[in-house]
């Protein structure tokens, strides 16, 4: 590839320094190196270096405590790369008022727990039914259902038929401690009696019912999916515990009921997300009421809180037997491995080192032929073979360097690049191409760090780069709320790449546009 500096400094000329992250797909240099040819016309040239990419295995663990769980990931899914990918969701729960008085003979009716997974907006199907009988009274009325498909990653069909996963919720046995503290993913806390499910066939809905009579509404549902839990439970645990300390403060309640484990049975079909504090449950129960001397029994409910201040934990189960990815755990951190396996929620990462031999050739380059470095960046290919399949290429990275010490110890940051040059007219911390096809390919921008190594002479050899699927969280005013940030938690994305395959023309490699006077 060669691009003539004119055109190259007519774009980056405006280029700032700022802290805004930026995304795009051109590939255009960016502004280091400029300075050097203003007064001259000349060309950049690119060519390609060696890496040494290999494996970094996670042990299939990674925080997933309500500080880190930005989504919850329910479902399961299994593919011959990474195995499968199971996961749960565990909560507690409050009471929305304490010392609740249920009034006199109080019995429930039933109980939902209502989760809420993302689902796409612009796909609905409406039905109605102009004849519905509404149960509690027999009122004649109207019911109208739209449904949506849920945002799923993984299988569309097994076998020819739609996934579908029985949906448990059971009963936590096991104190899950405070909201603020670390709870790790590969956890798997007690739980006792499954106490509600549901068969889960991807979709989601929501319900109006209308009367008849005067159009006025009887019952309204937000889109979501409903699970029955069990009447029964409730009104054992709830219910008969008016009065008792069980329900007067919040100390005793997280420890009388415990939490809720939401799981499916099944390991194979999908993954989906739903937001933890969007969660709903709603016990329905009668009571008698007397007025004037008649006693009646309305129905009214009582809504549980399961949002914020309760400790919200996924739980990630793998089961990598067989999985091409078993030949690669361990990592060949000495001449790198052949195929680099990423994978969210605690699966693998990839680790990217510069050869020294390659270092050398650049350094001699810029030192006996003044020629300067004017963009660098790692470019990484998904495997055309090992992932040929329809599952959506990922488009989000969290692309991190770590340092060691004289002491070995490790500590980790924003890449060089990403904290000199942010916000700069042509700046990407990454660049994505192709991702509708095999193979797709991306670009990291190394350009300062390769120049700081090269032409500055800085200590490269206890350094290295970190890729993770996910991406970067933002604070309310959208900066970059810290390195330490990021929806690698929950992401549900996995790819494999090629690595530093001598024989592979895809293989990983150091692109480098350099400029000579």
């Amino acid at each position: 590839m060669t691009y003539t500096i004119k055109r190259t400094f007519a774009i980056l000329f405006l280029a700032i320094f700022g802290s805004v992250l930026l995304y795009n797909c051109e590939p255009d240099p960016d502004s280091l190196g400029e300075q050097l040819f203003l007064n001259g016309a000349a060309e950049g040239k690119e060519t390609s270096y060696d890496l040494i990419a290999y494996n970094i295995n996670n042990n299939d663990s990674i925080r997933s405590d309500a500080a880190k769980l930005g989504v919850a990931v329910v479902g399961a899914f299994k593919e011959g790369q990474f195995g499968m990918q199971r996961g749960s969701y565990f909560t507690q729960l409050r009471l929305s008022t304490y010392d609740p008085d249920f009034g006199a003979n109080a019995a429930v009716d039933s109980v939902v727990l209502v989760i809420k997974p993302t689902y796409a907006s612009d796909t609905v199907k409406t039905s109605t039914d102009e004849n519905y009988v509404h149960p509690d009274g027999s009122v004649a009325a109207k019911k109208v259902v739209n449904t949506y498909p849920v945002n799923k990653y993984g299988k569309a069909k097994i076998n020819g038929a739609v996934p579908q996963f029985t949906v448990k919720v059971n009963e936590v046995t096991e104190f899950l401690k405070a909201s603020t503290d670390i709870a790790y993913s590969n956890t798997n806390y007690a739980v006792g009696q499954e106490i509600g499910s549901k068969v889960f066939n991807g979709n989601v809905s929501s319900v109006a019912i209308t009367k008849d009579s005067d159009n006025s509404s009887i019952f309204t549902s937000p889109v979501g999916f409903r699970i029955p839990l069990s009447a029964s439970f409730f009104k054992t645990k709830i219910i008969d515990f008016k009065g008792k300390p069980e329900l007067k403060d919040v100390s005793n309640f997280i420890r009388h009921f415990k939490g809720l484990k939401v799981s499916v049975l099944e390991d194979d079909g999908y993954l989906f997300q739903f937001s933890p504090n969007d969660m709903e449950l709603i016990m329905y129960y009668k009571y008698d009421k007397t007025e004037n001397g008649t006693t009646t029994r309305p129905q009214t409910t009582y809504t549980f809180a399961l949002g914020a201040g309760n400790a919200h934990i996924g739980h990630y189960e793998y089961d990598r037997a067989g999985a091409a990815f078993q030949s690669y755990v361990a990592g060949n951190t000495t001449t790198g491995d052949l195929k680099l396996f990423a994978q969210g929620m605690g699966g693998p990462s990839i680790g990217i080192k510069f050869k020294k031999e390659e270092i050398d050739k650049l350094k001699e380059l810029y030192q006996n032929e003044k020629a300067a470095i004017i963009s660098a960046k790692i470019r990484i290919y998904t495997d055309p073979d090992n992932w040929n399949n329809k599952y959506a290429k990922p488009s989000n990275f969290i692309f991190v360097q770590k340092d060691k010490d004289s002491n070995g110890k490790e500590t980790t940051n924003f890449t060089t690049d990403l904290l000199s040059l942010a916000g700069s007219v042509n700046f990407a911390m990454f660049r994505s191409y192709d991702l509708d096809k095999n193979p797709a390919y991306y670009d990291f921008t190394v350009t300062k760090s390769v120049k700081d190594i090269v032409e500055g002479g800085t200590d490269y050899t206890h350094k290295y780069f970190k890729i993770d699927l996910g991406s970067f969280l933002t604070t309310t005013t959208g900066a970059l709320a810290g390195y330490q940030y990021t929806s690698r938690n929950f992401a549900r994305d996995r790819a494999v790449f090629v690595g530093s395959d001598p024989n592979n023309a895809k293989k990983i490699q150091l692109k480098i546009t350099y400029g000579k006077k």
